[in-house]
């Protein structure tokens, strides 16, 4: 039989967080705060990082791309989200629901990546300085950020590949803000049990395994921070903190929700809240308050627009 005619469910009904008027409200105003935050936060550092020459390097050159995954990650639910607080239409239609499943492991797959590249960037860096220039040249560069968007579409698309094999027979409420696997594979019409073994070879394992090597690789480059006490070490270690910040709190959520695909709906709604709304703010908010080069472009770049706003009016006498 084929499998269009297995799958009658047209549309799904996603029941968000909370059937409460009051909680609706409550999280209308909160996440629409946080997502204009992340989008303006997120923009600076892009911004920052173009106009200034000097943050013209392979570390901000990866952190400009993880700001415009963040940016993209908060963007393919959270408004979608907010509109359906204010107008009352949580139902999303099948392709719809694919497509939030296409784009959501797209960008947390290249951030996975990403992430791996700022930690290899980092150990090259602070373990083998010499031979820095060398090794992370902008080529090579270029090529992480390449290879981490090649990667992200490959598993992006294994997913949805996995997802229209899926035969729905019926039941359609998502438990969830937006369409994932883990919630969306429990509606269909076949043994769950393996689509959990599924769920949890192709993501959990990954992401685990992932996480596994960036920690190892930031003991690494902290022991050898340790072992050299200097203003230059202070500086590394400020920045290597921030990056294993980022990696605990965006790799955290995705290990349980894969690692534990048939587990409380409540505490996956937590997690996915926390890894699509809150995770991409931790970007902006982590580099730019313990990074002094990032703040001080921002100042450079806020006095030279200010002063090009003085001189605005001079001109046109």
């Amino acid at each position: 039989m084929d499998v269009a005619n297995k799958s009658t469910v047209s549309e799904f009904v996603l029941l968000g967080l909370s059937d409460s008027w009051e909680l609706q409200m409550f999280f209308f105003v909160v996440f629409s705060l946080f997502y204009v935050a992340t989008m303006v936060g997120n923009s600076l550092i892009v911004i920052t990082v173009i106009a200034d020459s000097h943050l013209h390097s392979p570390m901000y050159v990866l952190l400009t791309n993880l700001s415009i995954i963040d940016m993209s990650l908060a963007s393919f639910a959270t408004p979608k989200m907010i509109t359906d607080y204010l107008t009352g239409h949580k139902t999303i239609s099948f392709d719809g629901c694919i497509t939030q499943i296409f784009f959501l492991h797209l960008f947390t797959g290249t951030e996975i990546i990403l992430l791996m590249a700022m930690s290899f960037d980092r150990y090259i860096a602070i373990c083998k300085p010499l031979r820095y220039a060398s090794i992370i040249s902008p080529q090579v560069c270029v090529a992480l950020v390449v290879a981490s968007w090649v990667v992200g579409v490959m598993h992006s698309m294994s997913q949805v590949i996995f997802a229209l094999t899926l035969p729905f027979c019926g039941p359609n409420d998502v438990e969830s803000f937006f369409c994932d696997l883990p919630v969306v594979f429990q509606l269909s019409c076949v043994d769950t049990y393996v689509l959990g073994l599924f769920m949890i070879s192709t993501s959990g394992i990954i992401a685990l395994s992932c996480f596994i090597l960036l920690f190892n690789s930031y003991v690494i480059v902290l022991v050898t921070i340790k072992n050299h006490s200097s203003r230059g070490s202070s500086k590394a270690l400020s920045t290597c903190t921030a990056h294993f910040i980022v990696v605990f709190m965006f790799f955290g959520p995705c290990i349980f929700i894969y690692m534990w695909p048939l587990s409380s709906f409540l505490v996956d709604k937590i997690l996915s809240v926390f890894y699509t709304i809150f995770t991409p703010i931790l970007n902006p908010i982590i580099y730019t308050l313990r990074n002094q080069e990032v703040k001080a472009a921002m100042r450079k770049l806020k006095n030279r627009l200010l002063n090009s706003n003085k001189a605005a009016p001079l001109h046109s006498f």
